[in-house]
């Protein structure tokens, strides 16, 4: 196997794409939360929670693999596990590693934080939530993945919104990096990633139908249809959630012109809805997410 062709299908296993845009939503967390380009502990610690944020997406997206090997076969058979290009093996290994790595970045940032206390008079109790943060996305995981936990991913709609609310988190983990767990400007992007996410994850599931039979995922519950109408209600909510932050204050009303961008894209969503164009429509989500959570970010550094 030539070497590029190994690291395409390591890239391709953890989803490496993806997993930046989490490193984009911890540093905008932290961004957001100091109104500035962190410097000083807090531009490391912002660095260790995106590497941590890094390694545990990559690691969740490996058992994600692992787990779905049988569906994958039929679904996406051109992946990595089920065209045996990667072992299941060492993917297993590779998920612990990582999830290793992520704790180990962690562990990093307190005794930075730790250090810092002392020399400079913050407070570690301040970076505490980071722990109860990355927990509750570990939680998250292994009730949507493990068949020892609930198995969300099986439960249709209260799985797309514990993915969805693992993808919020991310923001919320970059502000306490800067130590401002409870900023509202930062709550305000964990919600509209949250309806954003649940109605990509409801579109990706109506995709997935022809091989997923046998799951009980919202789109096999109560048909396509129904689910792209789910999903578009879903994205109105992330419409809402982007505007009413600019509507009473929190952030600068006369800022609002910067999330037009997001907003048309997000209106052209309904019209592939409609049509049965999932994948367009998943990508126009996409799009306009981080369309949004852009113009949140220069709103924020203005």
């Amino acid at each position: 196997m030539r070497p590029s062709s190994y690291v395409s299908d390591w890239s391709m296993l953890f989803r490496l794409g993806n997993n930046f845009i989490g490193v984009f939503g911890v540093v905008l967390g932290s961004i957001v939360a100091v109104g500035g380009i962190p410097g000083g502990v807090f531009a490391q610690t912002t660095i260790l929670h995106s590497a941590s944020v890094l390694f545990f997406m990559c690691s969740w997206n490996a058992i994600n693999d692992i787990y779905d090997f049988e569906i994958d076969l039929v679904n996406r058979p051109d992946r990595p596990l089920p065209g045996g290009r990667i072992s299941i093996k060492n993917a297993k290994i590779a998920s612990l590693v990582t999830m290793l790595l992520s704790i180990f970045s962690l562990a990093i940032s307190y005794y930075l934080i730790s250090i810092a206390e002392l020399e400079a008079g913050l407070k570690t109790s301040d970076w505490l939530p980071s722990i109860f943060i990355w927990a509750t996305a570990l939680i998250l995981l292994i009730n949507y993945e493990f068949p020892f936990g609930f198995r969300l991913k099986e439960k249709g709609l209260p799985g797309n919104i514990a993915i969805s609310l693992s993808i919020g988190l991310v923001v919320v983990f970059g502000s306490s990096a800067a130590l401002q767990p409870f900023n509202m400007k930062v709550w305000s992007l964990f919600t509209i990633g949250i309806f954003y996410s649940i109605s990509r994850e409801i579109i990706k599931d109506v995709e997935d139908m022809e091989g997923d039979v046998g799951r009980n995922t919202l789109a096999m519950r109560i048909g396509a249809d129904n689910a792209r109408t789910v999903a578009w209600v879903a994205s109105l909510l992330a419409l809402a959630s982007m505007l009413i932050p600019f509507a009473i204050g929190i952030f600068p009303p006369l800022h609002v012109v910067l999330v037009i961008p997001a907003v048309m894209t997000l209106m052209m969503v309904k019209g592939k809805i409609i049509t049965g164009e999932d994948n367009s429509a998943s990508g126009m989500l996409k799009k306009s997410m981080l369309l949004g959570l852009s113009a949140i970010l220069i709103s924020s550094l203005l």
